[in-house]
């Protein structure tokens, strides 16, 4: 596991390029505390900090073929490096080390750019071809690793994390308004995008090529959609999911260093931990973290998982002040990013990182099985007519933003797919009930179409399908997998996520919909097919999530933070509307309503924006 740094552009000199490598690598030493490399030639400068995971002596970047014309430096994990490194000494490469990253080498010489779709796991890798004079930029299936690429001077920068590229002296530093906007709807800057304009995220399976002759070429190398199995019976469904997540645990568990779990007591994480206990011959390590606010405190539930299943388990109460952390975690995103329960996330991380170096996670499993109640609600809504849809939408729009019934007005107007929208986007609209100064705003603004063009992708599968879809296209590497990465990194910790197998991801993504909710159960045959390693409470507990007491802090420890947001000195001021943000405000402040997304957004983008863009 690594951070990742490079310059690729045809009038940068070695000294040069020696320079900024050194100064990007400096950024990131929390992705790689163990070691420093880099590799740098007239036009091209690869550098990379290493955090030692498997080949601990030999797996140092960056790494070469046997006559140096190929250098990679790779961030990420490949778990069948085994399996491929037997294929590519059968076919007579020469290995010198155990690393799996030399297997992406000698992999890209025997297979090309096709060496993409013999990985399995999680990437984020740059590899320079000296002969062709050509640099190729990947990222993993489904978006665990990160890459930003910046396009400039005939070439493109790239690094793991934002901050890499701010340290170059041509770096720009103006907002982009349509990210600005998509970040208060989402809470989180959904790829391609990037708050910087001219900067952006190379996508889930997506890749990215360079060559002085040829620029800059984009294309998509995987993706989820995939068509529906044809008809499976359930009992088939659960032998190959016990299958696929017994070999997804197994292969995630290869590591040089100690290794433990997250465990908050949920199915998920319940699941992978359950899996490891049956595949290691010791106790598993397992952590959690929990509240002070009883109703949001899942501690309690996990201890009990982690005796059921005999771990080694060490739990915190987060009982830290708020008010001093929240600066630290918001700008250890680079970009605005509002998910709060980055705060547990990080704590978390910080206390496995005392006794482990890597982490398995639960995450994807709530997206892969409809585990999200909103799924849910979208399926029991009823359409109405187009008639019918225009009146509610009128009267909705008429009625006070503050007026009672207005939300549920405006939400039956919406077709499916836009009641989707609402339960994961806040309105940008001050009529709908948003903050956006409307000269901010580009194009079809209204809530219910922030999701269209991803919706649009999706044709062929039944709605609960869709949704998951979407969620696995923008809200999972856009929210989730950030958090994951950004939080344990920060603490030098590895976070593995097997239920992110692709072939795992893949399979569960083609099983109809109607297997993965029924009776009112969330996650019908994932449960069925964990059923035999988990605990009977984790299976009757009733969902809960990884929820976070924003609310209570918002007003309490952080409820100064809100002081003078409406007013002309904040920096937020430009963007908002300021009838509608004191509207909120009020409303919050009175009890009136709970606006603690919003105002959290708020609070987000002004300390970044006074850090970043003063």
């Amino acid at each position: 596991m690594c951070g990742i740094v490079g310059l690729a552009r045809p009038e940068l000199g070695r000294a040069e390029g020696g320079r900024l490598i050194a100064a990007m690598c400096a950024t990131i030493v929390h992705r790689g505390p163990d070691g420093a490399g880099s590799f740098v030639e007239p036009g091209i400068g690869l550098g990379m900090r290493r955090l030692s995971i498997i080949d601990v002596a030999g797996g140092q970047q960056p790494m070469g073929n046997e006559d140096g014309q190929i250098q990679i430096v790779f961030n990420g994990e490949i778990y069948n490096h085994r399996i491929l490194r037997r294929r590519l000494e059968q076919g007579g490469h020469r290995f010198r080390t155990r690393s799996d990253t030399e297997v992406i080498v000698h992999g890209y010489e025997e297979w090309g750019d096709d060496v993409l779709h013999q990985l399995r796991g999680m990437f984020g890798f740059a590899l320079w071809d000296r002969r062709k004079g050509r640099l190729l930029l990947a990222r993993d299936r489904l978006g665990i690793k990160p890459v930003y690429v910046w396009q400039s001077s005939g070439g493109v920068a790239f690094a793991s994390e934002l901050k890499a590229l701010r340290v170059l002296p041509d770096f720009p530093r103006e907002i982009d308004p349509l990210a600005l906007t998509k970040y208060l709807a989402f809470g989180y800057v959904p790829e391609p995008l990037c708050i910087w304009r001219g900067v952006s995220k190379l996508g889930p399976g997506e890749c990215l090529t360079w060559s002085r002759e040829a620029g800059v070429e984009l294309r998509t190398w995987w993706s989820p959609l995939r068509s529906p199995l044809p008809a499976i019976a359930e009992n088939e469904a659960v032998t190959e999911l016990r299958r696929l997540l017994s070999e997804a645990v197994s292969c995630h568990l290869e590591s040089e260093v100690p290794l433990g779990a997250f465990l908050s007591g949920g199915v998920d994480s319940s699941a992978v931990v359950a899996q490891m206990r049956l595949l290691l011959d010791r106790p598993v390590q397992t952590f959690s973290i929990g509240f002070a606010e009883h109703e949001f405190d899942e501690a309690p539930h996990a201890a009990l998982v982690a005796a059921a299943l005999g771990t080694q388990h060490t739990e915190e109460v987060l009982r830290a002040d708020i008010d001093a952390l929240a600066d630290e975690l918001v700008l250890s995103f680079d970009e605005p990013f509002a998910d709060a329960s980055a705060l547990p996330t990080w704590l978390v991380s910080r206390l496995a990182r005392k006794r482990v170096t890597v982490a398995l996670s639960g995450d994807g499993g709530d997206e892969l099985f409809a585990g999200y109640t909103r799924y849910a609600e979208v399926l029991r809504g009823r359409t109405l007519s187009a008639v019918a849809g225009r009146a509610a939408g009128l009267v909705g729009r008429r009625l006070p933003a503050s007026a009672r019934g207005r939300g549920f007005l405006l939400n039956a107007a919406r077709s499916a797919e836009g009641r989707f929208a609402a339960t994961v986007a806040l309105p940008l609209l001050p009529e709908e009930g948003g903050v956006v100064r409307h000269g901010l705003l580009q194009g079809d603004a209204r809530l219910e179409h922030l999701l269209d063009e991803l919706f649009s992708r999706t044709r062929g599968h039944d709605l609960g399908t869709r949704m998951a879809l979407v969620d696995v296209m923008s809200y999972l590497p856009g929210d989730i997998l950030t958090k994951v990465d950004r939080m344990s990194m920060k603490v030098s910790l590895e976070a593995r996520v097997p239920l992110l197998d692709h072939e795992l991801a893949e399979f569960a993504l083609r099983l109809p919909h109607s297997l993965k909710r029924r009776q009112g159960v969330t996650k019908w045959v994932f449960r069925r097919a964990v059923e035999p390693l988990v605990p009977p409470a984790v299976l009757s507990k009733p969902k809960q999530g990884f929820g976070v007491p924003l609310v209570h802090w918002l007003r309490g420890p952080l409820r100064h933070r809100l002081d003078g947001l409406a007013e002309p000195s904040s920096p937020v001021y430009r963007f908002c509307d300021a009838a509608a943000t004191e509207r909120i405000l009020a409303e919050h402040r009175t009890g009136h309503r709970d606006h603690s997304t919003q105002l959290w957004r708020l609070l987000v983008l002004e300390t970044w924006l006074c850090r970043f863009a003063a």
